[in-house]
C-alpha cells in the first residue's frame, strides 16, 4: 500500500477518535466493563443480534419480537442504556463516514443484470 494512504489512514483514525461520538463510545464502553456480567451479557445480546441479522428468514417475525422485547427489559438498566445509545451512535457515524468515501471515490455499487 502506497505510504501516503498508510499515513491518511493514521490522520483519519485519529480524527475518528477525536470525535466526541467516539470519545463518550469509549466511556460508556469503559463503563459497562466495569461489571463483567453485564458486559457478558450485553456481548451475547449483539452475538444474538448478528445471527438474527444473518439468518435465513425462518421465524424471523418471531426471533425479531423475542429480540427487541429482551432489549426492551434489558435497556431499563441505565448504564445498558446508555452503552448501546453510545454504540449506535458511532455505528452511525461510521457509517455515514464509510458512505462518503465510497462515493468520493466514484466506487461503482451497482451489479451488472
Amino acid at each position: 500500500m502506497e505510504q501516503s494512504l498508510i499515513d491518511a489512514t493514521e490522520r483519519y483514525a485519529e480524527t475518528i477518535r477525536n470525535t466526541d461520538v467516539y470519545k463518550n463510545y469509549q466511556e460508556q464502553l469503559f463503563l459497562i466493563r466495569q461489571n463483567p456480567e453485564k458486559y457478558q451479557r450485553v456481548n451475547e445480546f449483539r452475538r444474538k443480534n448478528y445471527e438474527l441479522q444473518q439468518s435465513d428468514g425462518r421465524d424471523m417475525d418471531e426471533r425479531i419480537e423475542a429480540l427487541a422485547e429482551e432489549l426492551e427489559r434489558f435497556r431499563e438498566d441505565p448504564v445498558v442504556d446508555d452503552f448501546f445509545r453510545a454504540e449506535l451512535a458511532f455505528c452511525r457515524m461510521m457509517q455515514e463516514v464509510n458512505l462518503r468515501v465510497t462515493e468520493a471515490i466514484d466506487f461503482d455499487m451497482e451489479f451488472p443484470l
